[in-house]
C-alpha cells in the first residue's frame, strides 16, 4: 500500500473513464454507440497526456489488434501519430511491441506504418516563437536526433521480422519521402545517411537505394557546372578579403571577438559557397564513408563484400551515370571504390571496353565509354603502367582494325556521325599518353621508345578518317608535341591543313549544311577532371593524378608551331591559354568544353588549352 507522499507523486494508472474495456469500446462503435469511441480519440489527441497513460493504452491495443480492422483507420492514424520518440524509453519499448503486433495482426496498415517511420528519418520541425512570429526551423539536437534515428531502424527491423514483403512496400515510399534537392542541407544528409543504413539490415533493397541516391545526387550535380560553383568560390573568397580588409581598420576590436571571427572562418574553409555544390559536398562525403564502411571490416578489405558492393555500384554506373553528359562529381564513387585493389579498377576498364566496342550499344553510350577509359586511365594513380599499357594495347589495336575496315570505300572520310567511337577512341589514347608518357619511358628509354613505336601511331594520325580534326585541339596538341618530342609522328602538317579547311561540316536542323568553326565536334568531357569540392575531396586527393605543368621548354615547343597572332592582346590570351569562343555552332548539343578543358588559372590540375584559331 503506498504511502501519502508516494500516491501524491506516483501518476495515475490509465484506465477507460468511461467505463468497459478497449474491445467493448469497439465493438460499441461498430454498432452505432460513437460516445465512448470519440472519448478514447479525444484522450489519445491530448497533449497532456502521461507516459504511464500511453504505455497502459498501447497495452490494451495490443490485446486488441485483431479489432483493429479497416474500419478502425481513424483511430490506427492518431495512434502512429503519437509523439513516441520524445517520450520515456519504457513507451518506446511498448510502442515498438505495438507495432509488431499490430502489422501481424492486420497487415493493411503495413503501409501507414512504414510511413510513418521514414517520416522521422529527417529532423522534425520546430516552431520557435520569436516577437509574435513563429519561425519554423529543424531541431538538430544531435544526440536526440541519433537516439530517434536508431529507434525508427529497430522499428522497421522489427516490422520486416513481421512482415516477409516490407521491402517491396518500403522502397516505394522512400522514394516519395525523398527530400527536394532545395531542402536545408542537414535535412538531405540525414535522410540520405538512413537510407544507407536500411542497406544494411534490407540487403535486397541496396541496389534500389543506391539508384535513388546517385539519381538525387545527379539532379544537383548537372544543376551546379563547374564553372559556376569556381565562380561563387572566386566570389566568396574575394568577399572575405574585402570583409577581412576592412575588419583590419578597425581599432577597437575586442580580442575575444578576434578569437571568435577566426574560428568562425576555420569553420567556413571547408563549406562551398554554391549552395547547391555545399549539398552536394556533404552527400558525396556520406557515400564515400559509406563504400568504405562496406568494403573495410576491422580496417581490412573484405573482397566478397567489395565484390558485391562492386557489382551494384556498376549496375547504377551503366543506368545512370554513363547516359548522363558532363556530370562531375557524382561518378566518383567508380574511381573510389577501383582504387581498394586492382582488380576493380582492371574489372571496370574491361567492363567499359566492352561498352566502347560493342556496336549494338548506342553510339553516345559508346563515345562516352571512351571517354570514361581515357579519364580514368589518366587521373587515377592507383592503376600501374603495365594496366596503362595493356589498355593502351587494346584500345590501339582496335583503331588498326577500325582503319582497315573504314579507311576504303564510301565511309573512308571525315565524319563524327558515321566514325564517333572511333574518334572518341583516338582521344582516349592520346589523352591517356599525355598524361602517362614519361612513365611509360621511364626506366629504359629505348624499352619504352620501342613500345610506344609499336603502337604505330602515324597510321592512326594519318588514315583517311583524320582523327586530328575531330579530337579537342588543347589534346591533339600536348600529343603532337609528345609525338613530335620523341619522333613517333608528326603531326604539324596535318593540324595545319585542317585549319586551314574550318574545320568540320555541322548538319543544321533548319536543311543544308552550315560550316562552323566547332571546337569540340564529339562533345567531349573528361568525366575524371579535377575533384572540387571541399570535403569530399579529401578523400580523392590520395588516389588522383594532378596535371604536371609543362616546363617553359615544352610550352615553346608547343607555341611555335601555331603562334600567329601578330597583336598584344591575342599574344597574352595565347600564353595564357585561353579557350577558343565558338558562339555560332548550329545542330550540336552544348558542349562541357568550356567547363572540363580550361586553363590552369580556372582549373588546377587540367592540361592548358593552347590552341588559337587561324585568322584566315
Amino acid at each position: 500500500m503506498l504511502g501519502g507522499d508516494e500516491f501524491i507523486s506516483s501518476p495515475p494508472r490509465k484506465t477507460v473513464r468511461f467505463g468497459g474495456t478497449l474491445t467493448d469500446v469497439l465493438l460499441k462503435y461498430q454498432k452505432g454507440e460513437t460516445t465512448d469511441f470519440e472519448l478514447l480519440k479525444h484522450q489519445l489527441l491530448d497533449p497532456e497526456i502521461k507516459d504511464a497513460q500511453i504505455i497502459n493504452w498501447l497495452q490494451e491495443f495490443r490485446a486488441s489488434v485483431a479489432y483493429l480492422t479497416k474500419d478502425f483507420e481513424q483511430l490506427v492514424s492518431i495512434l502512429l501519430k503519437l509523439p513516441w520518440l520524445s517520450r520515456s524509453q519504457e513507451v518506446v519499448e511498448e510502442y515498438l511491441g505495438f507495432l509488431g503486433n499490430l502489422v501481424s495482426a492486420q497487415t493493411v496498415y503495413l503501409r501507414s506504418c512504414l510511413r510513418m517511420i521514414a517520416s522521422h528519418f529527417i529532423p522534425p520541425r520546430v516552431t520557435i516563437r520569436e516577437d509574435d512570429v513563429d519561425i519554423s526551423d529543424s531541431d538538430d539536437d544531435e544526440e536526440s536526433l541519433s537516439g530517434n534515428f536508431n529507434t525508427c531502424h529497430r522499428a522497421l527491423q522489427t516490422i520486416a521480422k513481421y512482415v516477409p514483403s516490407t521491402p517491396q512496400f518500403l522502397m516505394p515510399i522512400l522514394v516519395e519521402n525523398f527530400p527536394f534537392i532545395n531542402k536545408s542541407e542537414r535535412t538531405l544528409e540525414c535522410y540520405v545517411h538512413n537510407l544507407l543504413r536500411i542497406t544494411v539490415y534490407l540487403p535486397t533493397l541496396r541496389l534500389e537505394i543506391l539508384e535513388l541516391i546517385v539519381e538525387k545526387l545527379l539532379k544537383i550535380d548537372v544543376s551546379a557546372p563547374r564553372q559556376d560553383i569556381e565562380d561563387a568560390e572566386e566570389t566568396a573568397k574575394n568577399s572575405d578579403i574585402k570583409e577581412k580588409t576592412t575588419e583590419e581598420g578597425l581599432f577597437d576590436m575586442e580580442e575575444d571577438e578576434e578569437t571568435n571571427e577566426n574560428r568562425d572562418t576555420f569553420s567556413r574553409s571547408d563549406m562551398m559557397a554554391h549552395p547547391l555544390a555545399e549539398r552536394l559536398d556533404i552527400l558525396m562525403n556520406i557515400l564515400f564513408s559509406y563504400i568504405k564502411d562496406i568494403c573495410y571490416v576491422d580496417g581490412k578489405l573484405d573482397v566478397n563484400n567489395t565484390k558485391d558492393l562492386y557489382r551494384d555500384l556498376v549496375t547504377v554506373f551503366d543506368k545512370l551515370i554513363l547516359p548522363t553528359h558532363a556530370s562531375c562529381h557524382v561518378q566518383y564513387f567508380m574511381f573510389h571504390i577501383c582504387s581498394f585493389k586492382l582488380g576493380f579498377a582492371e574489372a571496370f576498364l574491361d567492363h567499359l571496353w566492352k561498352k566502347l566496342q560493342n556496336p549494338n550499344n548506342p553510339v553516345v553510350i559508346r563515345q562516352t565509354a571512351g571517354s570514361y577509359i581515357g579519364s580514368f586511365l589518366a587521373r587515377a594513380n592507383f592503376i600501374p603502367i603495365v594496366t596503362v599499357k595493356a589498355c593502351m594495347d587494346l584500345l590501339v589495336n582496335w583503331l588498326h582494325v577500325y582503319i582497315d575496315n573504314q579507311d576504303v570505300g564510301t565511309k573512308a572520310y571525315c565524319d563524327v556521325a558515321l566514325h564517333g567511337p572511333f574518334y572518341s577512341t583516338c582521344q582516349a589514347v592520346f589523352y591517356a599518353l599525355i598524361f602517362r608518357h614519361k612513365q611509360l619511358l621511364d626506366g629504359n628509354l629505348r624499352k619504352g621508345l620501342a613500345y610506344l613505336q609499336n603502337l604505330n601511331f602515324e597510321r592512326i594520325v594519318m588514315c583517311q578518317l583524320n582523327p586530328l580534326k575531330i579530337c579537342l585541339p588543347s589534346i591533339v596538341n600536348l600529343f603532337a608535341a609528345i609525338t613530335r618530342k620523341y619522333q613517333l609522328v608528326f603531326c604539324y602538317t596535318i593540324i595545319e591543313r585542317n585549319n586551314r579547311q574550318f574545320l568540320p561540316v555541322i548538319r543544321s536542323s533548319s536543311g543544308g549544311d552550315s560550316v562552323q568553326t566547332c571546337t569540340n565536334p564529339l562533345d567531349s568531357f573528361f568525366p575524371f577532371d579535377p575533384y572540387i569540392l571541399k570535403r569530399s575531396k579529401k578523400t580523392i586527393d590520395p588516389i588522383y593524378q594532378i596535371w604536371e605543368e609543362l616546363s617553359t621548354e615544352d610550352l615553346q615547343e608547343l607555341k611555335k608551331p601555331f603562334k600567329k597572332c601578330t597583336t598584344e592582346d591575342e599574344d597574352d590570351d595565347f600564353l595564357k591559354g585561353e579557350t577558343p569562343q565558338n558562339d555560332g555552332m548550329v545542330g550540336i548539343t552544348p558542349s562541357s568544353y568550356d567547363s572540363n578543358i580550361l586553363s590552369p588559372a580556372s582549373s588546377v590540375g587540367s592540361p592548358p588549352v593552347t590552341y588559337v584559331q587561324r585568322h584566315l
